[in-house]
């Protein structure tokens, strides 16, 4: 899901040749992108993973909804993962199934399945900015953030909730992403996201997102507990909260397929 980053083209991997790239790079964008393939290899490896998330949708007065989700992910080798969101509850979205294959080079792949209809919609590539069962991630949020999808540049060093981190931006390499650019607070020491600004067409700060409470998993792989999303334009926010992980479960591809939608 969301931060989970998988593939380097070729270019990205010959950049991994140079000693100490994330702090000897010569130019920002040198220096961004290393710190971007230091995060993906770190977080290789995984295999597949399930969740249970709970979505808290609240609108400008505060007022609360949440919903029941159970996730599914598979790591792919040489591209970018492959995910399911299962809704549970309330029962006006309960059997709604997302289906996501996401990319490195090309645009994500994504499906939702509306058990009242009956019938599986594919989301297009150019409405991928819409946003995800009302919240306020827009589906390009949901998919692993491939190191290719975004071209780079370092901003700085900089404290943040007690963490040394770097600061760059990124900007996607999608003309049809509803992006300009975003602002990445990655921590230091372990490579993880802890804070994420989104802007608009326009070049507007639209949302921030805050990751927090990490645990570790398989003495490896970091995962934040708790995303806090908040849309600065609109006053509305979003969080995710995740509990029972478990990895290597022995998903298969076939268990993220278009048929698959329905069966969940």
């Amino acid at each position: 899901m969301l931060f989970t980053a998988k593939t380097r083209s070729l270019a990205v991997a010959a950049i991994l040749l140079a000693p100490c790239t994330a702090t000897l790079a010569e130019t920002p964008e040198e220096r961004g992108l290393a710190i971007a393939i230091e995060g993906d290899k770190r977080d290789q490896g995984y295999v597949d993973s399930t969740a249970n998330m709970k979505m808290i949708l609240r609108n400008r007065a505060g007022k609360e909804s949440t919903r029941n989700v159970r996730i599914k992910s598979l790591e792919v080798e040489g591209d970018g993962d492959k995910s399911l969101s299962i809704f549970d509850e309330p029962a006006d979205v309960k059997g709604t199934t997302s289906l996501t294959w996401s990319h490195s080079t090309k645009p994500d792949e994504q499906w939702l399945y509306l058990p009242a209809l009956k019938r599986v919609k594919r989301i297009s590539s150019k409405n991928k900015s819409g946003p995800f069962m009302g919240s306020e991630f827009a589906f390009e949020d949901i998919g692993s953030q491939e190191v290719d999808k975004y071209t780079y540049k370092y901003l700085r060093d900089e404290d943040f909730e007690s963490a040394k981190t770097f600061v760059m931006e990124r900007y996607p390499t999608d003309k049809n992403s509803g992006y300009t650019k975003q602002v990445v607070w990655i921590e230091q020491d372990r490579y993880i996201a802890l804070k994420l600004e989104f802007y608009d067409r326009k070049g507007s700060l639209l949302k921030t997102l805050v990751s927090s409470d990490f645990q570790q998993y398989l003495d490896k792989f970091w995962r934040p507990s708790t995303l806090e999303m908040t849309n600065h334009q609109s006053g509305k926010s979003t969080t995710l909260v995740f509990s029972d992980y478990q990895f290597q479960t022995g998903l298969k591809s076939s268990d993220f397929s278009k048929n698959a939608l329905k069966k969940q």
